[in-house]
């Protein structure tokens, strides 16, 4: 095809056409849109995709996510593979994204787990209604996505027991519940003793009746689930109080270990 006879699509539309198409899940649709609406459509919506250049690739990926290595790898991932496919139909002579050194595999983010002093810290700076939750991710390694989609039923304080079945993503302006992110997230999951109480208050003060009623649901809202966006605002001023600004809601998973361990040298 020469370039007289190719279509003259910007960006923006041949994203949004590529998107479409992609059989993925609706988790990773909701991430690719994310990035789409954030990292890249702010930058090369209106431009047309033979306007793309490397030079012009290399000057946002300097000044995208400055400070979140993470969502820039994942932002750059997802344009080297939106051009690959205009290149490989022929819409550009050769992908712009070839930027040396830049891996698009996995970010380079390290958790540092948080303490059991900042775990509480954190947990005494969340409104009360949600300070559960952030023990729950920490102590019993559960994610957002399945923690907002608990429900009593998933509880069971005579077994100590949680059972994970369900997660759910935001799709638009809706709510979707999906599958936990792997078929191992599927799971049963021990409470430790000392937790019992603690989510036995929480379900008596914070959840209303019946089986279905969610554990942690929308701020004002019992019905509707908690939007991450909504938790994020909570959990960073907690954060900051707790003197770790760096850590991320999802980090919380990785200090169960370290929560464990500093328990049982207490108990010792």
């Amino acid at each position: 095809m020469t370039q007289e006879e190719r279509p003259n699509d910007s960006f923006g539309e041949y994203a949004e056409a590529w998107l479409k198409q992609r059989g993925i899940t609706s988790r990773t649709r909701e991430h690719y849109r994310r990035l789409l609406k954030t990292r890249l459509l702010p930058t090369f919506a209106d431009t047309e995709l033979g306007d793309i250049l490397p030079a012009a690739v290399r000057r946002w990926y300097v000044t995208t996510a400055v400070g979140s290595p993470t969502m820039r790898t994942h932002a750059y991932s997802l344009l080297r593979s939106i051009m690959e496919t205009a290149f490989a139909e022929d819409l550009i002579d050769s992908n712009p994204c070839r930027i040396a050194g830049v891996s698009t595999s996995g970010g380079t983010y390290k958790v540092r787990p948080a303490t059991l002093g900042e775990i509480e810290n954190i947990i005494a700076a969340m409104p009360e209604a949600y300070q559960t939750l952030v023990l729950m991710a920490a102590w019993l390694a559960i994610r957002f996505s399945e923690l907002s989609e608990l429900r009593r039923k998933d509880v069971d304080l005579a077994e100590e027991i949680v059972r994970v079945r369900r997660a759910v993503v935001r799709v638009d302006e809706n709510f979707e519940v999906t599958t936990p992110k792997s078929a191992a997230g599927i799971r049963d999951i021990s409470i430790p003793p000392h937790l019992v109480p603690k989510i036995d208050a929480h379900l008596r003060k914070h959840v209303q009746p019946g089986r279905e009623s969610l554990l942690f649901s929308s701020v004002g809202a019992p019905d509707r689930h908690l939007a991450s966006s909504s938790l994020y605002r909570m959990f960073y001023r907690a954060r900051e109080a707790a003197g770790r600004p760096d850590l991320r809601v999802h980090d919380l998973r990785h200090s169960g270990a370290v929560l464990a361990a500093s328990s049982d040298a207490t108990r010792g």
